[in-house]
């Protein structure tokens, strides 16, 4: 669903927008009610990040983002700020952001889960069988630096507030710089920021 229908559907379903006229013909009542559905599946928290003003990234810079006033939010917020935590607080901003960008372009994919802590827990349960290695990798999850935590908090509520994403051009995946997965042979590489590649999964994979 593109970000401006989102906004329309978005601001007719808190009235701030006008009804569709009862003359509108059935290819745009189909239309109208499958963005009504994809909206009513979507958390609130989500819904309303698209009503507000896309925030400003200034650069992607350390000194910007200690600016910033410490944020705190809902469990959806929560759950980003741990991802950013556990999976890229030894990054630069830039690259906590591109991280961030593949957690929330996966929200947005028919193919994941269409919340945040539903796309960083999936697969969590079983050892190594999750999307995202610090949820099943039998370690606790232990928030030992406090203010890294605070940084990423910073970038996780700017990023769930409908920030743009033009760091990774639509990545749904990442990797280090350490190792190299058998899907990055046959997925495009959209960008390399501070330790981690990134790549957006092909329509259509191979089947060999």
């Amino acid at each position: 669903m593109s970000r401006s229908l989102c906004y329309l559907f978005a601001a007719a379903l808190v009235g701030l927008a006008p009804a569709v006229p009862a003359v509108a013909d059935t290819a745009m009542h189909k239309l109208l009610g499958q963005e009504r559905r994809g909206l009513s599946a979507m958390p609130q928290s989500r819904v309303a990040s698209y009503l507000k003003k896309p925030a400003a990234t200034a650069g992607y810079t350390r000194a910007w983002l200690d600016a910033q006033q410490p944020a705190e939010g809902d469990d959806e917020w929560r759950c980003l700020s741990e991802a950013l935590y556990f999976e890229a607080r030894g990054e630069t901003v830039k690259g906590q952001f591109a991280v961030a960008e593949v957690i929330l372009n996966r929200v947005d994919s028919p193919r994941y889960p269409n919340s945040i802590c539903g796309v960083i827990n999936q697969g969590t349960g079983a050892k190594y069988a999750c999307q995202f290695t610090y949820t099943c990798d039998g370690h606790p999850e232990v928030i030992a630096e406090p203010r890294a935590f605070e940084r990423v908090g910073k970038v996780a509520n700017i990023m769930a507030s409908g920030a743009e994403r033009p760091l990774t051009k639509g990545a749904t995946h990442y990797h280090t710089h350490a190792v190299n997965p058998r899907w990055a042979r046959t997925f495009p590489r959209t960008a390399e920021i501070g330790y981690h590649y990134f790549y957006k999964q092909p329509t259509r994979l191979s089947q060999n």
